[in-house]
């Protein structure tokens, strides 16, 4: 077979890590791909993605980030007849639009915070004075994982509804914005495999969203991941719901649904949907799988997943994330990279490239998130002194990375 990945981050080096050890796979591409990935794959960079994939008798495509799904790129492949892994245009609404995402769950009863849905900042303000703090603040569309502002105070919540919707620091993704509830609890996130008719979950992960040790400073895109988690997570309930939901709705869902959950004293609720495998938690649920990932994609996007059988790895994965100097805010490019041929010779840690490119220089950092570095082991414990031998490894002006990634379950 010959199988496309569409993105070039660190969730995309490890689900092409992954669909490089499939017996089926014949020949792999990656578009745009990065340094890290062209190790298993041809990186290539076609102007036309599904006349590519037509050209180059493409079997399985395998989408990564959101964009190009909330885009409508699995329906420019199904109008050619080209298999695809991921939602259609019409599912990943789920996480392109907050307000719709909302709107969805609370009519079909799946599990979540109540809210209101504001496109006046005068109306969104007056709801925050009445409702008080803490509250979250969401803008309603895509925002690089950075549209989401959880409010301490009144003033704070009014600042958010000022940037978001009449600033527009997040471009038109803050046209419209929800407000919530903030809810209280440990967070976990749970991805499940959807063809249309039914579902299988994944092992759950729990990341660290805030850039430094003890939870603190401004929010990321994910400083860090590991799995299992130290408390129970069951998600059954959510899945089945949204899942009746959507063949309610008629959406037709195929691909990785991400359910970011808030585990409260009344149960699971959801905070927000994704359309696709979450990033950096695909660094420590892929390396967990006991199962051909091209089999899970394909029984996922031909509708037989109730045929696959899925079975997991026993193991636990720590992943920490090595980023550039000023993430979340500003950050430099550039900086060299060393120590990455030491930190891939050991045992039981893989290094996922995010944010890396090949010059004449050597390999140098091309983003905010430059490295994942997971490690492999019988418990946490273990997993986490892997991943922290391997960080230890490579050295680049600037770097920085959390200490105390899962540090209360290790």
């Amino acid at each position: 077979m010959k199988v496309l990945v569409i993105g070039g981050g660190g969730r995309e080096h490890a689900l092409v890590w992954k669909l490089a050890q499939s017996r089926h796979v014949t020949k792999l591409f990656c578009t745009p791909g990065n340094p890290g990935i062209a190790h298993h794959a041809e990186c290539v960079t076609p102007a036309d993605l599904p006349a590519f994939a037509a050209a180059n008798q493409i079997d399985l495509t395998v989408v990564g980030p959101e964009v190009p799904l909330c885009a409508g790129i699995a329906d420019q492949f199904q109008a050619k007849g080209l298999r695809l892994f991921g939602p259609n245009k019409a599912a990943a609404r789920l996480e392109g639009s907050k307000a719709f995402s909302k709107t969805f769950m609370l009519k079909h009863g799946v599990p979540t915070a109540p809210a209101g849905i504001f496109n006046n900042p005068a109306d969104a303000r007056a709801y925050v004075r009445k409702n008080g703090a803490p509250i979250v603040v969401k803008a309603d569309g895509l925002a690089a994982g950075k549209g989401v502002i959880v409010a301490k105070t009144v003033a704070e919540a009014e600042q958010a509804i000022a940037d978001i919707m009449e600033k527009r620091v997040f471009g038109e993704a803050g046209a419209q914005v929800v407000i919530e509830e903030c809810l209280v609890g440990e967070e976990a996130s749970v991805m499940a495999f959807v063809d249309g008719r039914s579902f299988k979950i994944m092992v759950p992960a729990q990341d660290h969203k805030r850039v430094g040790d003890g939870d603190t400073g401004p929010n990321t895109g994910g400083m860090g991941a590991y799995s299992p988690m130290g408390v129970p997570v069951d998600a059954t309930e959510i899945f089945t719901k949204t899942l009746a939901g959507l063949q309610a709705e008629g959406i037709d869902y195929r691909g990785v649904l991400y359910a970011g959950l808030m585990l409260t004293p009344a149960g699971p609720k959801v905070i927000e949907f994704n359309c696709r495998f979450g990033d950096p938690e695909t660094q420590v649920v892929v390396p967990r799988m006991d199962f051909d990932l091209v089999e899970a994609c394909l029984a996922t996007a031909d509708g037989t997943l109730d045929k696959f059988t899925m079975t997991w790895k026993k193991e636990a994965a720590v992943c920490v994330v090595m980023t550039a100097g000023g993430y979340p805010g500003s950050y430099p490019r550039g900086q060299v990279i060393a120590g990455l041929k030491e930190a891939g010779k050991l045992a039981n840690v893989a290094v996922f490239h995010a944010g890396t490119k090949q010059t004449t220089a050597g390999l140098v950092t091309d983003g905010g998130r430059v490295l994942g570095v997971t490690g492999l082991g019988a418990n946490i414990s273990a997993a986490l002194e892997r991943a922290y031998a391997g960080v230890k490894l490579i050295q680049f002006d600037g770097a920085h990375y959390r200490r105390d990634i899962a540090a209360r379950y290790k």
